[in-house]
């Protein structure tokens, strides 16, 4: 599959990072996709590319399937030509580039509610195929879906469409408000000769082709080939918080390195041990293998579960499978052996790939005579991109197989005294890193397709003007385009029958600059954060209190207490230089209270409810709070509420006074919160990680300002992915404690370095002891 780019800056800073304030419409389509068998006709690779142009407009290009159900209740999915230029979107049935003058079948505007998901995976037409919705986060009844063959261009697109909304806020931010912006849009030159991006331009001579064309799925229906190297930059390998774990390098065994954790000598004997393997390929590339139950290619690197089959699948990223294996390749017993374990999967924010594998039981799969059914060990595969020396094509990615062994053999085996644990279930999972190494290393198209070609950059000859949207309607926006019901009327379509089927030539991409970070001269100071003309008031939190108390000290239970920054690394003074990180310090606001609410359903704007402190006389009083409303999905649904307060009022000029009285756009891409299990069970440590997280590029986050406070109402629900780790967390969270960090995410010079807004341990919380809301 190739994935091609086109990254068009405009203006001298249109490359800095911006955050967004959108608007959008859509046309009508006047004609729909022919074939409404649900299976595409023809079988090509959809791609997405980028490249360089002078003139000021970022593009992107590429195939997708446009999936969903027409109007008479037929499903549908039909190969498509997704093309975005600035803040528009078209949809063509053949690749303009290709058919010169030909209309697209559907066209809008990116809108300034619209969000985008990745739903995971999903069987269409007995075909695994990665799903992305847009919806308004005003209105989720509102939404359209598109799906791509590999987990790799689903990631690529749902960038492209962030880097789209940055296009168009930066056009806003210069040009006016939203609203006058799309009423005059034929007015814009976006052709005008700006030297700065000329200049820019003019030096991106090389542009980089990533993965294979899709022809290739004209002879082949399935295709494991990856992207090439990720458009982000890696921010660090051991995350953003400090993790107590201590690595230790046992055996090297096939060329792969064995760790064992002896930071803990009380573990008994257990052991927590992971394997660690250095991948020709791509993360997305690795990712697919492993998720892949095609039992030919899992016969060609993994001993043990390569018989598998799916029993069932949840929500796209949950499965639950069975399989068998011959012990003999183990143990001297020979009876039967089958297994049923379940996966679970997601993608970070940081492209990082994580699989969860515990040992299960479903009533598809009872015992089974003649078989002795035996427990997998809980596992997590964790899979991550390496950077590329520069000028190096080559793709690496590192892959971790991390499990619990409760096994006396282990202890000899690593002192290299025995060797009888190399025929236990432990010592098979451990190799699977090495077999699929070797398996890669052994199929070089796998490789081959993630690595980049250089080759001579070329402007795109595709004219898609402004002016073609401006019958656009400001009200209509992108998901209602691509949402329509495929019922063909327009003579401009070509059939999608044609005997002449053309291949689809590999576009050029350019994996450039994504960014140009504006040069300032000073750090922020965090004193001026906070108005430093107006005398502080003393924040006295034995004044407030909420339904979850505060801990008297680390042993207490079902409670909170702030701990410091220290434990949490957050980007330093040079860190657009360098990518250095620094260690967190006391947080800027003080937590007061933290409420602990049992609800029917997510609840909005808990600050006026009258059981919140913000509506106390002592609440009334502060300069400024900060609500954090945690909308927890279960049965019953909770809110966890915290409550930030700062000693003076927010400085109107500072990032956090920007952060407060900004738009969603801007709050929604700066909005950044860092987990830490400090202690728990070691597998919802690998589920909830420690990397940072933008919130509102996660999940649907609401903002409420209003007096004295500013509330923020997270909609964990939201997000399938997040609905699935909280599920894991819940499971455990009476044993569990958890650290969280708020803070907004510094992408200019001068926000630096980052400060810590405020910081909460949770400390063995009890469901059951939520009160009710309305009570």
């Amino acid at each position: 599959m190739e994935t091609t780019k086109a990254l068009k800056e405009e203006g001298g800073e249109g490359g800095q990072e911006k955050e967004v304030l959108l608007d959008g419409s859509n046309g009508s389509s006047s004609s729909g996709d022919a074939n409404t068998n649900g299976a595409p006709k023809h079988r090509h690779t959809p791609t997405a590319s980028y490249g360089g142009d002078e003139k000021g407009i970022y593009e992107i290009f590429g195939w997708v399937y446009h999936i969903g159900v027409n109007s008479i209740g037929h499903e549908y999915c039909h190969l498509r030509f997704l093309f975005i230029k600035g803040k528009y979107v078209m949809m063509y049935k053949r690749d303009p580039h290709e058919n010169p003058g030909i209309k697209p079948i559907r066209k809008g505007v990116i809108g300034p509610t619209l969000m985008v998901e990745e739903l995971g995976r999903r069987k269409v037409n007995d075909e695994d195929l990665y799903v992305i919705q847009f919806y308004n986060r005003l209105d989720e009844s509102k939404k359209g879906e598109i799906a791509c063959p590999t987990a790799g261009e689903a990631r690529k697109w749902m960038e492209a469409f962030d880097h789209a909304k940055q296009q168009a806020e930066y056009e806003l931010s210069r040009r006016g408000s939203t609203r006058n912006k799309l009423n005059m849009e034929a007015d814009i030159d976006l052709d005008g000769h700006r030297p700065r991006v000329r200049r820019y331009a003019h030096g991106l001579k090389n542009l980089i082709r990533i993965g294979k064309g899709p022809e290739m799925l004209l002879r082949q229906t399935s295709n494991l080939g990856g992207s090439a190297t990720s458009n982000r930059y890696f921010e660090g390998e051991f995350g953003d918080a400090i993790e107590a774990h201590e690595w230790k390098c046992v055996r090297t065994v096939n060329g792969i390195r064995i760790f064992e954790d002896v930071a803990d000598s009380k573990r008994g004997k257990g052991a927590l041990v992971k394997a660690v393997g250095l991948v020709d390929a791509s993360a997305d590339t690795a990712f697919e293998v492993i998720l892949n139950l095609e039992r030919r290619k899992r016969y060609e690197w993994d001993m043990l579960t390569a018989d598998l089959e799916l029993i069932d699948s949840y929500d796209g990223h949950y499965d639950v499978v069975y399989g068998t294996y011959d012990p003999k390749y183990l143990t001297r017993w020979q009876s039967k052996r089958d297994f049923v374990f379940t996966r679970q999967w997601f993608r970070g924010q940081d492209g990082a790939y994580t699989i969860l594998q515990l040992p299960a039981v479903h009533k598809k799969r009872p015992s089974r005579s003649g078989y002795r059914r035996t427990p997998i060990n809980p596992s997590t595969w964790e899979v991550r991109s390496l950077n590329s020396p520069m000028g190096s094509n080559t793709t690496k990615c590192l892959v971790t197989h991390m499990l619990e062994i409760h096994s006396s053999g282990w202890l000899r085996w690593k002192k290299n005294s025995s060797s009888k644990f190399e025929q236990t279930i432990p010592y098979a999972l451990l190799s699977q890193v090495a077999g699929l190494k070797e398996y890669i290393g052994a199929n070089p198209s796998l490789s081959f397709e993630s690595s980049a070609t250089v080759v001579q950059s070329k402007l795109s000859d595709v004219s898609t003007s402004s002016s073609e949207f401006e019958d656009l309607e400001v009200q209509d926006e992108f998901y209602d385009a691509i949402a329509g019901d495929s019922t063909s009327s327009s003579e401009d379509e070509e059939s999608e029958d044609d005997s002449e089927k053309k291949k689809i030539k590999l576009k050029n991409v350019s994996w450039a600059i994504s960014s140009l970070a504006l040069k300032r001269a000073s750090a922020p100071d965090v004193k001026t954060e906070l108005d430093p003309n107006v005398p502080p008031v003393h924040v006295d939190a034995s004044q407030f209190s909420g339904s979850l108390h505060k801990g008297r000290d680390e042993t207490d239970s079902n409670c909170w207490t702030s701990p410091s920054g220290t434990g949490f690394m957050i980007r330093g003074k040079t860190y657009l230089k360098d990518n250095a990180k620094i260690m967190g310090s006391d947080p800027l606001l003080k937590l007061i209270a933290v409420d602990w609410f049992k609800v029917d359903t997510a609840t909005d704007k808990i600050a006026l409810h009258p059981r919140s402190l913000v509506q106390s006389d002592a609440g009334k009083k502060l300069p400024f709070i900060l609500v954090i409303n945690l909308e927890v999905p279960a049965k019953p649904n909770y809110s966890l509420v915290l409550y930030y307060a700062a000693e003076r009022p927010v400085n109107k000029n500072s990032l956090l006074g920007r952060f407060v009285d900004g738009t969603d756009m801007f709050r929604d891409a700066r909005f950044k919160l860092i987990p830490s299990i400090v202690e728990g069970y070691w597998m919802v440590k690998r589920a909830v990680g420690t990397k940072a997280c933008l919130l509102g590029k996660a999940v649907t986050c609401k903002y409420f300002r209003h007096d004295n406070f500013l509330e923020i109402d997270v909609d964990i629900g939201s997000s399938s992915v997040a609905r699935s780790v909280i599920g894991l967390v819940l499971g455990y969270v009476t044993s569990l404690v958890v650290d969280l960090a708020i803070l907004i995410e510094a992408k200019e010079e001068a926000e630096l370095p980052e400060y810590i807004l405020g910081t909460v341990r949770l400390n063995r919380v009890k469901p059951e002891s939520a009160v009710p809301l309305n009570a």
